[in-house]
C-alpha cells in the first residue's frame, strides 16, 4: 500500500490517504495503453463517408450504342465506373469503426495510467473539491494555490466544478465514471478528491 499526501483546496497538508495497490501500484503495460486508445479514438469517428456506387448514380438506363458493328467497345451504361460521372468502385460507405475490448484488458489500461501518474508524481489527491457557484476566476486562483501548470484533467461530480472549467483551454472536468484512458494520458497532471480515489477503487480493485 503506498501513502500519498492529501492537500485542500488552499496548498495546505491534510493528511495522508492509502492507495490500494491493485489500482495505482501495478506495473504499468503500455500495449494495453496503446490499445484502449486505439480503440476509443476508433469509437468516436463518424464513419458518414458515402459514395455513389453506379446504381447509386443518376441516369444510364439506356445502352449508349448496340453491342456490334460500331467498332466501339461494348458498353451497357454511362454510369459505369469506367466512365466519367459513373459510379465509384468500393468506396466508403457508411460504417461503424468501434470494436470490443475484453473488460480485463480495459481495466487493466486505466489502472496502468493510474500507476505512471502515481510513479511520475503527476497524481494530485484533495480532502474535497466543492465551489459555491461556478466562477473560473476562483478555479484559476485554486490551480495557483496547487502550483499546478500545464494540462491538467480533474475528477469531480461538482457541476460548480465543471462548470468553471470549461473556458479553460489547458483544464478539463470529468466525472467520476468519466475518468478513460484517453483523457488521463493527455493531461499531464491528473487531480483526484478523497471520494473519487474511493469509488475508483471500489470499481477497479
Amino acid at each position: 500500500m503506498a501513502n500519498l499526501k492529501v492537500i485542500d483546496q488552499n496548498g495546505k497538508d491534510s493528511g495522508e490517504i492509502t492507495l490500494n495497490d491493485k489500482v495505482f501500484g501495478i506495473e504499468p503495460n503500455e500495449n494495453v495503453v496503446f490499445d484502449a486508445i486505439i480503440r476509443q479514438r476508433a469509437g468516436k469517428r463518424q464513419g458518414t463517408s458515402k459514395v455513389k456506387n453506379r446504381s447509386a448514380v443518376r441516369g444510364g438506363g439506356k445502352k449508349p450504342w448496340r453491342q456490334k458493328g460500331t467498332g466501339r467497345a461494348r458498353q451497357g451504361s454511362i454510369r459505369a465506373p469506367q466512365w466519367r460521372g459513373g459510379g465509384i468502385v468500393f468506396g466508403p460507405t457508411p460504417r461503424s469503426y468501434a470494436y470490443s475490448m475484453p473488460r480485463k484488458q480495459r481495466r487493466l489500461a486505466i489502472k496502468s495510467v493510474l500507476s505512471q501518474k502515481l510513479i511520475d508524481e503527476d497524481l494530485i489527491v484533495l480532502d474535497k473539491l466543492t465551489m459555491s457557484a461556478p466562477k473560473t476566476k476562483e478555479f484559476v486562483s485554486l490551480l495557483a494555490s496547487l502550483n499546478v501548470e500545464g494540462k491538467v484533467l480533474v475528477v469531480s461530480d461538482d457541476k460548480n466544478v465543471q462548470l468553471s472549467a470549461r473556458n479553460l483551454p489547458k483544464v478539463k472536468v470529468v466525472p467520476v465514471n468519466g475518468l478513460n484512458v484517453e483523457d488521463a494520458v493527455n493531461y499531464q497532471k491528473l487531480i483526484l478528491t478523497q471520494d473519487a480515489v474511493k469509488k475508483i477503487e471500489e470499481v477497479l480493485a
